[in-house]
């Protein structure tokens, strides 16, 4: 259903069953499990969907190692089963990821993790060797009864020297386990919702899409043209994470204070030594403060981080250059021979962890896992179920806890579950992709390698997108055809440059913006949406000034691109 044809059912019916606010992983989740209820559920998403918290994760899924020591046991039993879940459901997108443990002492931790554990002291402090070993051991009991990767080993100082020679050379041994990487984590949302929405007539959604209180009772408004609509649900779901607070305030729901979130930053860098330097293993590791930190190859590319800082506003969150300075003295600490210049950092992101209210003095303690909490009805508005915390891993758990206490409040039963559910491009994946690749190229007269590339893109859907893209030329300095972006903007509800370098594809995280690739890709949104020439200027500019502020990509960065690509041509 398109934009259009969602805006026409609101004005003909404005009475629907529920009205999901957010549309991030857990607002999407929560709304493909009412629509496989056959649920009459409508979902708004101020900004574009998956664009807050949902697109700046460390693209890790996981089970929280670290969540061990803080004793959410559950939290990380249920991780754990939520990405074996994801290695099933989402083969295209969610894959193995070799992670290893720097470690530089020995019995170091134990008394202050045990400390911590009771609840007796709120600081960070390095793990040793017992510790870390006492954590993986757990983490292999989590998984023996459904063993998809191996167990976790430990090195000696010599071995673990010779698999990662630039290592820090005070390094005492090393552990290596399995947990998972995520390569397109807006696209499976994005996935998720159109599945949901191809589920069931009475499943709609929209981005760029608001919902506040008037005189009334609730409103939406389509930001994109002004129109206002009543919308008149029998509950409200909140799921906007670290918004979650200033929506209960924007609908009129009374509610305490429920969100206290922190700011997660990471870095993109183009560096082939640290690249290779990896080994293709996630180095999960703690800086000299005892914080974890994570870098690990991701699209060519390595990706670095995080931070963990506390925030006010979530919409004015940032990677800033203290955060930068601070990751890349981690980096230093494990790869000390390896620097890192200005000039190879081609993104930066940051994001809001929607973690629950809390007072404690480090972040590190506050809870990872997720609830949901009731706002009773007051006045004209119906009650609001607040998403409150969670990971991206747990996203399925989560949006199926919401949709059985939405069930229940509505008197209504659920008919069928996800957990065996298959996503997107998912669905029939093959078990040997190469062979796949060979024969897909045979059929559509493409070549393996483009197949390759179509099949880690779309999965399965990728025999969506081959009919029209066999002859279509790709677009100067990128893997993308101009066919390939006509049909994401056509089928994929994009409304500006940003839903296309950002979500839509990796175009921007992989480091492969240049001003001749956005005047390409801007050409062809203006021709499909009928936009004139002040329109486009308009969204170039707003586009431009979006990558300055949020992700450090100047203007004079995508010109030295340009004329890196323009010299590699020549």
């Amino acid at each position: 259903m398109n934009r259009n044809d969602t805006l026409a059912a609101l004005r003909e019916r404005p009475d629907i069953a529920v009205l999901v606010i957010g549309g991030g992983i857990n607002g999407i989740s929560v709304f493909r499990e009412l629509a496989l209820q056959g649920i009459d559920v409508v979902l708004a998403e101020k900004g574009d969907y998956c664009s807050g918290a949902s697109a700046a994760l460390s693209r890790m899924v996981h089970g929280g190692l670290r969540y061990l020591e803080n004793g959410e046991f559950k939290l990380v039993r249920e991780s754990l089963v939520e990405r074996d879940r994801l290695l099933k459901n989402a083969p295209h997108y969610v894959a193995p990821l070799p992670t290893t443990v720097p470690i530089f002492d020995t019995f170091s931790g134990i008394a202050n993790g045990a400390v911590r554990f009771l609840g007796l002291t709120r600081n960070p402090s390095r793990r040793g060797a017992l510790v870390i070993k006492a954590g993986l051991t757990m983490y292999d009991l989590f998984t023996a009864a459904r063993r998809l990767m191996p167990k976790h080993r430990f090195r000696g100082r010599a071995e673990t020297l010779k698999a990662w020679p630039a290592i820090n050379p005070d390094i005492r041994s090393s552990a290596t386990y399995y947990d998972a990487w995520v390569s397109r984590p807006e696209r499976l949302g994005l996935e998720m919702l159109f599945d949901a929405m191809a589920s069931g007539p009475t499943a709609r959604a929209l981005n760029y899409a608001t919902v506040a209180a008037s005189d009334d009772g609730l409103v939406l408004t389509d930001s994109l043209t002004g129109e206002v609509l009543p919308v008149r649900p029998k509950l409200i779901i909140n799921a906007t994470g670290g918004w979650i607070d200033l929506t209960n305030k924007a609908i009129g729901a009374s509610a305490p204070r429920m969100m206290g979130g922190t700011k997660g930053s990471h870095l993109i860098v183009d560096n082939a030594e640290l690249h290779d330097a990896l080994g293709g293993h996630m180095v999960y590791y703690e800086n000299e403060d005892g914080r974890i930190c994570i870098l690990f190859p991701y699209l060519g590319k390595v990706l670095i981080g995080s931070t963990d800082i506390r925030v006010d506003d979530p919409d004015q969150v940032r990677c800033d250059d203290d955060e930068r300075s601070y990751i890349l003295q981690s980096l230093a600490f494990v790869f000390p021979s390896i620097a890192i210049a200005d000039s190879e950092i081609v993104f930066r992101f940051s994001g809001v962890r929607p973690l629950p209210a809390s007072d404690d003095s480090f972040t590190g303690r506050i809870p990872r896992d997720h609830f949901c909490e009731f706002v009773e009805p007051s006045g004209d508005l119906p009650a609001t179920l607040c998403m409150i915390g969670g990971k991206w891993t747990t996203f399925r758990s989560f949006g199926e806890m919401a949709a059985d206490m939405a069930l229940e409040r509505l008197g209504l039963k659920r008919s069928t579950g996800t957990e065996d559910l298959a996503i997107g491009g998912g669905r029939d994946f093959p078990a040997d992709p190469e062979k796949w690749c060979v024969a897909f190229g045979a059929k559509h007269g493409v070549p393996a390698e483009r197949a390759k590339v179509l099949l880690e893109r779309y999965g399965t859907s990728a025999v969506d997108f081959i009919a029209d893209l066999a002859s279509d030329p790709m677009l100067a300095g990128s893997t993308y055809s101009t066919g390939e972006i006509r049909l994401i903007v056509a089928r994929e509800q994009v409304e500006c440059l940003a839903d296309i370098f950002l979500r839509r594809t990796t175009i921007a995280i992989s480091g492969g913006l240049s001003l001749a690739l956005i005047e390409a890709v801007l050409d062809i949104l203006a021709d499909c949406k009928g936009w004139s020439t002040a329109q486009a200027t308009d969204e170039r500019t707003a586009f431009l000034a979006l990558l300055a502020r949020q992700h450090g990509i100047s203007i004079s960065d995508l010109s030295q691109t340009n004329d890196t690509r323009s010299a590699l041509c020549a």
